[in-house]
């Protein structure tokens, strides 16, 4: 299964196209609108979530509601357009002053100079994390086929400006409780801990990072796998995150914590319980050993850095000069930790899909369904 996206932050539109999904999964608009909404949540986030109210259209390989096995083409209208129609226009004249200012942290500069661009504004359109939106959408369907399955995907806030959830552990029923909160976290204490200082960051024009962890329930074991660099499967959920815009470190389970102990302290002892089968007491390793799914819960922390458009800006050097200026100051939010969990589930979702018909087959949910079942027969109980 694989997917490409495309467009621009204040372009017309933003589609997507999802390959490899078998026949006969029941797909609607509203399945992946509920996603889109859940991704413009978020305490802290700023005026272009108050312009957008993202709505999909489906436009190829969906008929009477169940995918056909062709390719699933998404788009995504951007309301915006309607006031950047001249600044982005396909056929020109150009309108509008150039992006001259490169932000630091951002992909204005590294990009205009591999481009050889003189107006960063070609760049940032698209690097902009509105691009997430087509992921998230497309992700929504990766989901309902992990749900056909009884995977579930969920994610939590435990850490934002600092501040750090406590007794954060995700069971699959919480998820209507972690988007009801402002933050998307399971703690109380540390969502009102979190809206303060995100309140103090936008008071002084700044920004904030954090941490959220996706988790996985109900995975089977060996989805992925130990032959290949590029079938591991933590490998490519650490690229999965890492190719979020923001997101700069990744662990799975609790690798930084095990990386500074000893391994008698570390590892998952192994039990075989009648009617269960091989399980795990403890699950410090997330649910992945030897790049495959080992049957317990799978957990991944992504870091997300501050964002880098500042009300306050910072210094930087005009692209077009070289003359010290202040950055470019572009319409962005204090914070997008609680939406980056939301596409950090979608994300994991189109990786675990993946893997999933990987393993089992492509063609027809049917088909998929029957090898699911036969795999899980022979597993000792």
């Amino acid at each position: 299964m694989r997917f490409l996206t495309a467009g621009e932050s204040h372009g017309q539109a933003l589609v997507g196209i999802l390959e490899g999904l078998p026949a006969g999964l029941a797909v609607s608009p509203a399945d992946i609108d509920r996603d889109l909404e859940r991704r413009q949540m978020g305490y802290g986030r700023g005026g272009r979530m108050q312009i957008e109210r993202d709505h999909v259209d489906i436009l190829s390989g969906v008929r009477f509601g169940e995918t056909l096995g062709s390719p699933v083409a998404l788009m995504v209208k951007n309301r915006d357009w309607e006031h950047w129609q001249e600044r982005m226009s396909v056929t020109g004249p150009p309108a509008g002053p150039a992006v001259t200012k490169p932000r630091p942290g951002h992909a204005d500069l590294a990009g205009a100079l591999k481009y050889d661009r003189r107006d960063a504004r070609d760049i940032l359109e698209r690097a902009s994390a509105r691009e997430t939106t087509m992921r998230v959408a497309l992700g929504a369907i990766a989901r309902k086929l992990l749900d056909a399955f009884g995977i579930t995907v969920l994610s939590h806030v435990v850490a934002l400006g600092g501040v750090i959830a406590e007794g954060t552990d995700l069971t699959p029923e919480m998820g209507g409780m972690i988007d009801a909160s402002p933050v998307r976290t399971a703690d109380p204490r540390a969502e009102r801990l979190m809206m303060e200082a995100i309140d103090r960051a936008r008071e002084r024009g700044d920004t904030l990072g954090g941490v959220f962890e996706v988790a996985a329930f109900g995975l089977p074991v060996g989805l992925g796998s130990h032959v290949h660099y590029d079938r591991r499967l933590d490998g490519r959920l650490g690229q999965a995150m890492l190719s979020i815009p923001a997101m700069k470190g990744v662990e799975v389970g609790d690798a930084f914590w095990a990386s500074g102990e000893a391994g008698s302290g570390v590892h998952d002892a192994i039990d075989f319980e009648a009617g269960k089968g091989f399980h795990r007491p403890t699950n410090r390793a997330g649910g992945l050993e030897g790049g495959m799914t080992n049957g317990e819960v799978l957990t991944v922390r992504v870091a997300m850095k501050p964002l880098s458009t500042l009300k306050s800006p910072l210094p930087s050097a005009d692209l077009a000069t070289g003359e010290r200026v202040e950055a470019q100051v572009e319409r962005s939010d204090v914070t997008a930790v609680p939406a980056a969990g939301v596409i950090g589930e979608a994300m994991a979702a189109l990786v675990l899909a993946d893997a999933l018909l990987d393993k089992f087959g492509h063609d027809a949910l049917s088909d998929v369904k029957g090898a699911y079942e036969a795999y899980l027969g022979r597993l000792p109980r």
